[in-house]
């Protein structure tokens, strides 16, 4: 990244703003604005997230929002309420209540004399969905958005029930917010109450992971603030971006297809960050291209930046199998619109054990079902459902897994083979249990026969017809389902085979049914759709669309200790246990500005005994810690997750400390009942 100090604004900042809500409650705010916004006032950008602009995110946000500032903005990063130096607590994420302060801290903006009176919303993750989110309110003041990492379905599209089953991040992000919102205030900002702010929040939180598994359903708890239940609610321009090894890489299209407002779209080889600061590479200069949007949007310069293609996205080389990719080599491609005139959907029937030529998938229903009963070790390969790429968490070789699965391979192609968008199974099957899921994975076969997987869908089959009203499936009754696949831009190229891979368990990316049940599925009327874009298609961008990335000169960090980074995978023979095992640790920072030292670690682990489908079960453990002169407090959060055939069991604590002092610990022991899960 290059760093940028000769901007066109001069600015300043203000680290600690107090914003007043209508109950009494008072966020906390840092802005960056141009020193002239006293006389000649700007538009406002709001970044609205539970990180900790104080301490956790602060080093991110020194290389975004001054540049921002720097070009004639008034950049203001809020601490949701209940988090980092704002009062009150967090209960759970997107509430009706978060949402209503944003709208009040929108006004608040419009108001100031430094504003003009025009806001946008940005950010990533939680602050893409804030902005997206709040948008479908329409509070006056918003004139635009941009969005990175996001989903407009909270239910299925989220880390929680992708195509109706529990995904473990479900668990892992409840475990993040369960350290994340127990976390104390800073002293320094917000004087002697900080102990009284942080055990209103200690003794007000429970683990997020109970409410949401109460909700397996699609009930109204996940239609709020889901957008795709009304697209016509938005109503002010999009930005919306996300990455290929993203958990979030289905958005993006979704928006395009149905908004009906200015919009455009960006997908690149990411994980779960930033265009700026993506990884796996090349990032992009998206600094400047936010500088662009809101210049246009909210200053009204006409510079073109609804010009060219609706979507930009990487079309990705094929590349061997690993865990991390420091660059994935391809090329941007653009489409006029979305969905795209120029992309065909190519359907081959699931014949003979291979796909075959494209056909009418109906044409032949002869032929014998072919059955698989994967077992549990089928997806210790799988990677994380959204890639953070650290530690390295994307799937491995997936020649293991396709041991337990049922394969259909193409013939080697004669010929490059390119798809952009999301491909679709559909099955004629039956299954030996009422609750069963069957995952899907599409790879790249090199010669050599290593097996990248290029996409993937999970659907549990008791939800094929409805998330809202599932049903149980009788044993041995022929069902058709449609699994579709997460959406992505891949090139194979000749002489390599495209690989469908079917199993009846994914273990620990998705929890898996409570009994290993046996898939029959009928080849002949069963097919795999993939979005095929031509390879001979206009790319419709230049070769490098999108200038270095830049950004402000970050923050001054000194690493006080080591972080440590580990995702291990371990098989005992003796007793059938297997086990992984990650690790994220931050080490230790200090923030020589403020003088504070920050650690935080994150301990996962996803076990189970040879193919008892009970025997699974997660666990995540946090330890959040702040230290400055005689200050020293300390968070440590566990969430255990495990099952029997009817209920899921919950086994939490919650432990505070002052230096080595415990001074608040509460305990969790509740029991859920699965309903078709």
């Amino acid at each position: 990244m290059r760093y940028v100090t000769n901007l066109p604004y001069e600015t300043k900042e203000e680290e600690h703003v107090t914003i007043p809500m209508s109950d009494g409650v008072r966020l906390s705010a840092h802005i960056w604005r141009p020193t002239s916004s006293d006389q000649e006032p700007v538009p406002a950008v709001l970044e609205y997230i539970p990180y900790r602009k104080r301490d956790l995110t602060a080093v991110r946000d020194s290389i975004h929002h001054p540049y921002l500032a720097g070009h004639g903005y008034a950049c203001v990063r809020v601490d949701l309420r209940g988090t980092g130096d704002s009062e009150g607590v967090l209960r759970d994420e997107y509430l009706e209540r978060e949402q209503a302060d944003a709208e009040e801290v929108l006004a608040w903006l419009a108001e100031q004399p430094w504003c003009d009176g025009g806001t946008g919303m940005m950010g990533i993750s939680w602050g893409a969905f804030a902005a997206l989110q709040v948008a479908a309110r329409r509070p006056p003041s918003l004139k635009a958005i941009a969005i990175a990492s996001f989903t407009d379905d909270r239910h299925a599209d989220d880390m929680h029930y992708m195509g109706g089953a529990l995904l473990s991040d479900n668990l892992a992000e409840a475990g993040t917010m369960f350290a994340y919102g127990t976390c104390p205030p800073d002293p320094s900002v917000v004087g002697e109450r900080w102990r009284e702010m942080w055990h209103e929040r200690l003794e007000n939180t429970e683990p997020w992971v109970l409410e949401w598994l109460r909700h397996q359903r699609r009930d109204d708890y996940w239609r709020h603030a889901s957008v795709c239940e009304d697209y016509t609610s938005v109503r002010c321009p999009v930005l919306a971006s996300s990455g290929w090894a993203d958990g979030y890489s289905n958005a993006v299209t979704r928006l395009l297809g149905n908004l009906d407002v200015p919009r455009k779209g960006l997908i690149g080889p990411w994980s779960h960050k930033f265009p700026h600061l993506g990884e796996p590479g090349p990032a992009i200069g998206y600094l400047q291209e936010l500088v662009r949007w809101w210049d246009h949007w909210l200053k009204g310069v006409d510079n073109g930046v609804m010009d060219g293609p609706m979507l930009q996205a990487w079309m990705q080389d094929s590349v061997p199998p690993s865990t991390s990719y420091e660059e994935r080599p391809g090329r941007w491609v653009g489409e006029p619109h979305w969905p795209s005139p120029h992309i065909r959907p190519v359907t081959h029937p699931l014949s003979r054990h291979t796909i075959g030529p494209a056909q009418d998938a109906t044409a032949s229903e002869a032929g014998a079902a072919m059955t698989v009963r994967s077992p549990l070790s089928v997806g210790q390969f799988a990677g994380k459902w959204a890639s953070y790429n650290a530690p390295p968490d994307l799937p491995y070789d997936q020649r293991e897994e396709d041991g337990g699965s049922l394969v259909f391979d193409s013939e080697p192609l004669t010929e490059p083979v390119e798809i952009l968008g999301s491909p679709t199974v559909e099955l004629d099957l039956s299954v030996s249990e009422p609750v069963a899921l069957v995952a899907a994975r599409l790879s790249d076969v090199s010669p050599d026969g290593a097996a990248t997987r290029v996409s993937y869908g999970i659907l549990n089959l008791t939800r094929r017809d409805s998330t809202e009203s599932p049903e149980p499936l009788e044993p041995g009754r022929r069902y058709r389902a449609t699994l579709p696949l997460n959406g992505v831009a891949q090139a194979f190229p000749p002489g390599h085979r495209i690989r469908l891979s079917l199993s009846t368990s994914y273990w620990p990316l998705a929890w898996p049914a409570p009994k290993p049940a046996l898939l029959s599925v009928h080849e002949h009327s069963s097919t795999l759709t993939l979005p095929v874009r031509p390879v001979d298609e206009p790319d419709e961008v230049p070769s490098s669309p999108f200038g270095e990335p830049e950004g402000t000169p970050p923050l001054a960090m000194t690493q006080v200790t080591p972080p440590e980074e580990r995702w291990d995978v371990r098989r005992d023979l003796i007793d059938y246990r297997s086990e992984l095992d990650i690790v994220k640790d931050r080490g230790t920072v200090r923030f020589e500005d403020i003088g504070l030292e920050a650690g935080r670690r994150a301990h996962e682990r996803y076990t189970a005994v040879a193919d008892d489908f009970t025997s699974v079960g997660g666990e995540t453990t946090w330890t959040m810690r702040f230290r400055r002169d005689d200050w020293d407090v300390r968070v440590v959060t566990q969430t255990r997750l495990t099952c029997d055939e009817a209920d899921f069991f919950v086994d939490a604590t919650l432990d505070a400390y002052e230096a080595d002092r415990r001074v608040f610990s509460r305990t969790w022991n509740e029991k859920v009942p699965r309903d078709l899960l």
